[in-house]
């Protein structure tokens, strides 16, 4: 087990110096040295909040739809920053070199480990119809 745990530490510091660990988190210094991102930032969180409360009541709420539509346009806002779209692009490479470790993982273990999709929207994966990265030997 301590040979497993100190090659789990070694596989973690070569993803941590990696080019896609390195660009995320020059992005991610980026996005949070950039003032008027984090002024977008505090008016997403206020929107978060009261699309939140309007949630509750679900679409039948007065301001559900007003309250739905400010927290959309804040993060299209906020997608015109070039920091804020690079960082993004690099969350998502981390996102999938991340994936594709568990995948070879999982695949040296077994061919028949699942290892859940890596695709952001709920809904998909094993077992529910959606599309699954199990390996390569497939879901099974």
């Amino acid at each position: 087990m301590a040979q497993l745990l100190l090659c789990a530490y070694e596989l973690g510091d070569t993803i941590n110096q990696s080019a896609e660990v390195a660009e995320y988190l020059y992005w991610k210094q980026q996005v949070d040295c950039d003032a008027e991102v984090a002024a977008l930032k505090a008016k997403f969180r206020k929107a978060k909040e009261t699309f939140a409360e309007c949630e509750r009541f679900g679409r039948f709420h007065p301001d559900y739809h007003a309250a739905k539509d400010a927290v959309k346009s804040i993060v299209r806002e906020m997608d015109g920053y070039e920091c804020v779209q690079r960082f993004k692009e690099a969350e998502s490479a981390v996102d999938t070199l991340l994936h594709d470790v568990a995948l070879l993982i999982a695949g040296s273990v077994s061919e028949t480990i699942k290892v859940p999709g890596n695709d952001p929207l709920p809904g998909g994966g094993c077992g529910s119809g959606g599309s699954c990265s199990c390996g390569s030997g497939g879901c099974g």
